[in-house]
């Protein structure tokens, strides 16, 4: 799939090598895209988010250190937010907030990255 997903940014191809998110605030899915790909479910669960860019460089940095350890599918979770990403795609593939996290169970995760 190509073009804007969510009107966030493409999907395909892959976040500029050593990309980082803008230092000020805005929405949290937009600025993630700057650090990899967000598919359309995770943008339309992440519309309106807004979390501190700095989050957005912390998931990257995650998803670099589930890499090293040989993850492939991995659940990113910091404070009120759980992500799903596939890690060799760099892709987050679904996005739970607030209360819902509490609520999930989340499937098809070979690894855990605790923020």
């Amino acid at each position: 799939m190509t073009g804007p997903v969510g009107g966030i940014g493409p999907l395909s191809g892959k976040a500029p090598e050593g990309a980082r998110p803008s230092k000020g605030g805005g929405n949290f899915a937009a600025v993630l895209a700057d650090r990899m790909r967000v598919s359309s479910h995770a943008a339309q669960r992440l519309a309106g988010v807004q979390l501190p860019a700095e989050l957005a460089q912390r998931v990257g940095d995650a998803v670099d250190r589930a890499a090293a350890k040989g993850a492939r599918d991995s659940l990113i979770v910091c404070r009120d937010l759980a992500l799903v990403v596939s890690v060799p795609n760099r892709t987050v593939v679904t996005a739970v907030t607030g209360a819902r996290m509490h609520e999930g169970v989340f499937t098809h995760i070979d690894s855990a990255v605790i923020l």
